[in-house]
């Protein structure tokens, strides 16, 4: 079992940065990848940026060239840092978490979320 606690939401201007953290406890030997997910209000949650043990990333294209997730290291201890943030990054922002050798891209754990608001 893995546990994730993510921190550093909050409210931010237009134009602004804010670093949210993600950290893991419990099995985290387990852990090949780590991510962050958000969902805003009315729509699905989407994916944000993954990253693997091995150093391998995936972004969304909405926040390519302005988030930077941070290596994996040793200790599970997972940021991403977010510059020339908008209005529609508005959501709440899910670490997350893979234990499933059988593909990095699909977590199977889940923290609670920290709200991220980006006012105009």
């Amino acid at each position: 079992q893995v546990q994730l606690m993510e921190s550093g939401g909050g409210l931010v201007q237009t134009g602004g940065s804010l670093r949210l953290s993600c950290t893991a406890s419990g099995d985290i030997k387990s852990i090949n990848a780590m991510g962050w997910y958000r969902q805003a209000p009315g729509k699905e949650r989407e994916m944000v940026a993954l990253i693997s043990s091995g150093g391998i990333t995936k972004y969304a294209d909405s926040v390519s060239g302005r988030f930077t997730i941070s290596e994996l290291n040793a200790e599970k201890i997972l940021y991403i840092q977010m510059s020339s943030l908008k209005p529609e990054d508005t959501a709440v922002y899910y670490c997350c978490a893979n234990t499933d050798g059988s593909s990095w891209l699909f977590p199977d754990y889940w923290g609670q979320g920290t709200q991220v608001t980006v006012s105009p």
